[in-house]
């Protein structure tokens, strides 16, 4: 049998592996499971993993909520057909089922974030300032004159922008034309 190597800092003891019946387990192991079973002894949990046992806990939440999602895609509406009054009470017991799992399973995440910002309260550092320059002066920016040929290749380009612009309106009033007198020869056809 592999050696249990010791748990990591801040991380919750693992649990303990089965042994086969009769066989006793190891000194240092009896030492370890009486430490484990002590309350006192207990150490704290880090938040670092109530962070992650809170992204376990929104993965779950989001496949129970698919699963809603699957439930409610694969229930047919009644349409005027009458349905039996045992399969609605099913479904309806299904569903209002893992509703309050996913209710449980937000009050779980709520608490594991209040703990963690209880636990991270004095790393917090405070806010700090989004607006760019507040309390500074403004350093002027020196621009430098662009050459002659880059403002004539500019304005070349604005040029032909602006024809293929007119191009197009051009093309798009004669298409919305022909739509009109497609549509047009349609319903004088009926």
């Amino acid at each position: 049998m592999a050696a249990s190597l010791p748990p990591k800092p801040g991380m919750p003891p693992q649990p303990q592996q089965h042994l086969p019946l009769g066989a006793a387990p190891a000194p240092g192991q009896q030492q370890q499971q009486q430490q484990q079973q002590q309350p006192g002894a207990m150490r704290e949990i880090s938040p670092v993993f109530l962070c992650r046992i809170g992204q376990e806990t929104v993965q779950d939440i989001v496949s129970r909520t698919m699963e809603i999602f699957q439930f409610t895609r694969a229930t047919q509406l009644p349409n005027g057909v009458t349905q039996s009054q045992a399969v609605y009470q099913d479904r309806f017991g299904k569903l209002q089922e893992h509703l309050r799992q996913l209710a449980l399973l937000f009050r779980k995440l709520r608490l594991l974030y209040e703990r963690c910002v209880e636990m991270t309260s004095d790393l917090q550092e405070a806010p700090a300032e989004h607006v760019p320059y507040v309390g500074e002066e403004l350093m002027s920016v020196k621009v430098e004159p662009c050459s002659p040929a880059i403002v004539q290749e500019r304005k070349e380009v604005l040029e032909k922008v602006r024809q293929k612009n007119q191009e197009m309106k051009v093309l798009m009033d004669q298409m919305r034309n022909l739509l009109w007198d497609v549509n047009a020869m349609l319903t004088l056809r009926k």
